[in-house]
């Protein structure tokens, strides 16, 4: 270890390489295990990293960046800001019960973090919350890093950002000075154990800010660097540029300000003369997408910054948290989209050796230059594109009377619950699968009916995943085997790499949903993936503009809905939940996505007949911001997440005045809780006050895929019973 910070990383994976801490974690909330073995399990996942990271060659490794939930949370519960509705027996169930909800409340408010698909929990603070330091999570990781032989860099979401990201109070800053008395507290108990650096996250500064919280920044560095006996202060800014706030920053006497080079630039950095006395950390390996990094463009642009400050070392570009770990496990991936790629562990080698070069001048390796895959065709069909528009919406209105659906028609966002039995049989030969999936399909249609819903879905089983199904049936894809990412929770994802141009060799989901129409005389919905989403939702080749990317996902979608429709199927859902999240940080840069991103979804509906109802669905973001795309996609029907927000949706939806079909979704199925019919009922009231009855569906919030039946059907028949009864008035 170097006295300075040296070659390190923001922060790395915590789930474990073989999803360890998912099963730890979910053996627990089944009651299978109990806290001891949780916090075993914890504690050998974090070992193992720490040791990893400095066997690694890193100058300086951190730590407090694991959680057994969400890093929000946990500063939540660090500062004493714990609503008393989850006050359990134990820290720890007061703790899940906060992030999952149980049967005495709903869980706290989950939205998207920034621009990525993480998630975090949303903290509640108003004027009555009185913050203290409630627990030791920083100093116990500590203390157990150094008993193993690392010292190390305690990581901690800085108090802005935590503000600003939170609810509940008109001006959560108001509440800065009270906070930052916990922060002072922490930091003197910090060097009391021999911390030598402290890393403050403070993300929300690389969005637009204005004055007053600009100043608020300034105000809380001010003052937590002039606390006496406190470790030296890295302040990161990652997922953009620190714009404003850099020269705030460098103002105050922090010893290291993180910037991100990948997503941000080095634009304005050489004319802050503050930093010339400080160590800037150069995040030129990117933390969130899986491309190998051009060393020699990396290194030149780090050497670019040496006059403007004391020192600049090598990081990543934000934490880690988003990429997989090892590309090594990888054997099935093709030769030339492995030679593009570094997942976790060969980004740390990667920060090391350009550290390396930059500062001691060691060569960089040669590495091969591989091409991404192109399609003439798909190019030459998307150069032949001109017109993205449907008939009038009043002329589908009336086109789709035939579906005869009711006022406060109920539906399901799509998926049904992935059983331990569905994902086994998967391993069977190619003709028991599908039998087995047909099976499966015919007792999900007969339960829908059952419980009365009025637009069924074929229910998914034979997708392990939303957009990796889609990814294994279009070319340009790769899929992982162990690529899998942390959501939220222990919700883990193996996000699908887009590695060239894309097309679609044969129909990917007419054979399910046709089979579904053929057991129901009611609609069912066929359920694709949004273009935007696909692309959200996987890593995305960097050689072209996002919108290329998009169109040529969309012309595929495109091909698809038309093969649907010949097939006999009357509805197609077409889900972009990520819209919200891919929405630039900076204002500046809206236009310019909410263009193409609202253009690949209406090139991938446009074909479909007036006839055929095309609805869209999106979850878990501020959608507010985005109304009028949301509008601009010209869906007939649009579902919404907007339960755990407590119908936030409905002011946006008034105000816009939002003319054609939405469904506010009104339970969460992210809590294990089973919602009363008379809780949905209000819910279902408020909505109508605001969209009309032949306009309004009632739905869940999102899909049904994590949960289980024994919390699945009741909450479907508490909607359905809700719906009946406002409707009979």
């Amino acid at each position: 270890m170097t006295s300075g910070i040296g070659a390190t990383v923001l922060g790395y994976p915590r789930i474990g390489p073989r999803r360890e801490l998912k099963r730890a974690v979910e053996s627990y909330w089944a009651g299978r295990s109990d806290a001891d073995t949780l916090h075993a399990a914890a504690r050998d996942l974090r070992v193992a990293t720490w040791l990893e990271l400095r066997d690694a060659g890193l100058d300086s490794v951190p730590s407090n960046t694991f959680s057994f939930y969400d890093q929000v949370l946990d500063t939540a519960f660090l500062v004493g800001a714990v609503p008393d509705r989850y006050r359990r027996s134990s820290a720890l169930d007061t703790y899940f019960a906060a992030a999952r909800g149980d049967a005495d409340a709903p869980p706290l408010e989950l939205t998207k973090w920034f621009d990525t698909n993480y998630h975090y929990l949303v903290p509640e603070i108003d004027s009555s919350t009185e913050f203290r330091l409630a627990d030791d999570k920083p100093l116990a990781e500590y203390r157990e890093a150094r008993a193993a032989g690392v010292p190390t860099r305690p990581v901690l979401l800085g108090p802005v950002t935590f503000l600003l990201l939170a609810k509940g109070s008109a001006d959560p800053l108001s509440r800065l000075d009270a906070l930052l008395d916990v922060y002072v507290e922490l930091l003197g108990a910090l060097a009391a154990e021999g911390v030598e650096w402290v890393q403050f996250d403070e993300p929300a500064f690389a969005m637009d800010r204005d004055v007053a919280e600009l100043a608020a920044l300034g105000r809380a560095y001010t003052r937590l660097g002039a606390v006496a006996a406190r470790p030296k202060l890295l302040v990161t800014g990652y997922y953009g540029s620190l714009g404003a706030a850099l020269p705030v920053l460098a103002a105050t006497a922090v010893e290291a300000i993180g910037v991100d080079l990948v997503a941000g630039t080095i634009e304005g950095i050489a004319s802050v003369p503050a930093l010339r006395d400080k160590t800037l950390v150069a995040g030129v390996v990117d933390g969130r997408n899986v491309w190998r990094t051009d060393l020699r463009k990396a290194v030149a642009t780090a050497a670019s910054l040496l006059g403007s400050a004391a020192e600049v070392v090598v990081s990543t570009s934000s934490t880690l948290l988003h990429v997989p770990y090892d590309l090594d496990v990888e054997t099935s991936l093709a030769p030339e989209v492995s030679a593009r790629l570094a997942f976790a562990r060969q980004k740390v080698a990667e920060v090391v050796t350009l550290d390396r070069a930059l500062r001691s001048g060691v060569p960089l390796p040669e590495l091969p230059v591989v091409e991404p895959r192109r399609d003439e065709e798909v190019r030459f069909r998307l150069a032949g594109v001109k017109d993205r528009s449907r008939a009038p919406y009043a002329a589908r209105v009336v086109a789709q009377k035939a579906l005869n659906l009711p006022p406060l028609a109920t539906t399901t966002i799509g998926s049904f619950p992935q059983t331990a039995e569905i994902r086994a049989a998967r391993s069977l030969p190619s003709d028991e699968y599908t039998a087995r999936m047909r099976a499966e399909i015919a007792r999900v249609i007969a339960l829908q009916e059952d419980i009365g819903l009025d637009v069924l879905v074929h229910g998914e089983p034979e997708r392990n995943d939303m957009v990796q199904y889609f990814a294994e049936h279009l070319e340009g894809f790769a899929t992982t085997r162990l690529g899998w990412v942390q959501s939220y929770g222990s919700r883990c994802v193996r996000p699908p790499i887009l590695h060239g141009d894309v097309s679609r060799p044969a129909p990917i989901t007419v054979p399910w949903t046709a089979y579904a129409q053929s057991l129901t005389s009611r609609p069912v919905k066929g359920m694709l993936t949004g273009p935007v989403t696909i692309l959200a939702w996987s890593f995305v080749r960097d050689d072209q503009p996002l919108g290329e990317t998009a169109d040529q996902v969309a012309l595929a979608l495109r091909d698809e809905i038309a093969d649907l429709e010949a097939a006999g199927t009357r509805i197609v859902q077409v889900d972009e939940p990520a819209l919200r999240e891919l929405l630039p940080l900076r204002a500046v840069d809206h236009p310019a996505y909410l263009e193409w991103s609202v253009d690949a979804f209406r090139l991938a509906t446009s074909g479909a007949s007036a006839r055929t109802q095309v609805h869209t669905h999106l979850c878990y973001s501020e959608f507010g911001e985005v109304i009028s795309a949301i509008d601009g996609l010209g869906a007939d029907v649009t579902t919404i997440e907007a339960a755990r927000s407590k119908m936030e949706i409905l002011d946006d939806l008034r105000a816009s005045g939002f003319s054609r079909g939405v469904g506010p979704g009104v339970y969460d199925i992210h809590s294990p809780r089973v919602p009363a019919v008379g809780e949905l009922t209000e819910l279902i009231k408020a909505a109508l006050a605001v969209v009309p009855g032949d306009r309004l569906w009632v739905n869940p919030d999102c899909g049904l895929k994590t949960r289980a039946y024994a919390e699945v059907e009741p909450a479907l028949r508490a909607m359905v019973a809700a719906a009946r009864e406002v409707r009979l008035g």
